[in-house]
């Protein structure tokens, strides 16, 4: 996306939906839906007002972000359907983004993250990003699972947790011997969107946005949230 031009980015995956308008790395003005349950009614009122806070007509954008996901299926759903509304009307290009990766770009812990969202009981959807001025480079793969697992498995060195998952975990993420970072501190996951752009410009557009689908990662017999 090229620098300069305005976008606006949002995720609705969890518990906190979120908007932000941006032009480059700059945040030109954010919105949140506290409520899970308001999100697919407030999607797009969240959306109207930062651009309108953000003084952006809509035919003034250049893209539309969205996180993709995992998380909430309702949540998931939600947002890709207005991402995909919206750069169908506008004629946009869609980019869309793991909704863990942007989790991980919205919480300044060292350079190598591994987000965690809650999934239910001890299920988590999980992903481990190395972050740094070069870029950013996907370690483990979004999944689904237990949080056993992911703790057996290949946790990369220096490897900080973040994420709704890793605080409700915290007890036994620590007990293993990994690190937990504190919340986000105010920053959205919207604009961990925003931060993951700015990373990896180059990033492509989806190639069909009509026939995009968003990345559900249901972990295996656990109920979807």
């Amino acid at each position: 996306m090229a620098r300069g031009t305005a976008f606006v980015a949002f995720d609705t995956s969890g518990g906190e939906g979120s908007v932000a308008v941006a032009r480059g790395r700059d945040i030109l003005a954010r919105a949140v839906i506290e409520e899970r349950l308001e999100q697919a009614a407030r999607l797009v009122p969240a959306l109207d007002e930062a651009l309108i806070a953000a003084r952006v007509h809509r035919t003034e954008l250049s893209g539309v972000v969205v996180g993709e996901g995992p998380g909430s299926f309702t949540g998931v759903r939600v947002a890709a359907a207005t991402a995909k509304g919206l750069a169908h009307a506008l004629a946009l290009p869609l980019r869309a983004i793991s909704s863990l990766a942007a989790a991980a770009l919205a919480h300044d812990v060292g350079p190598v993250r591994y987000t965690l969202f809650d999934a239910r009981s001890d299920r988590v959807y999980g992903a481990c990003y190395g972050v740094g001025s070069a870029g950013v480079q996907c370690l483990v793969q979004p999944h689904g699972g237990t949080l056993r697992d992911v703790l057996a498995g290949d946790v990369p060195p220096g490897a900080v947790f973040v994420g709704d998952g890793a605080l409700r975990h915290r007890g036994a993420i620590e007990g293993a011997g990994f690190t937990v970072a504190a919340d986000r501190d105010g920053v959205t996951l919207a604009e961990g969107l925003v931060r993951y752009l700015a990373l990896e410009p180059g990033l492509p557009a989806v190639a069909d946005p009509g026939s995009w689908e968003p990345a559900y990662v249901r972990p295996s017999s656990a109920v979807v949230p």
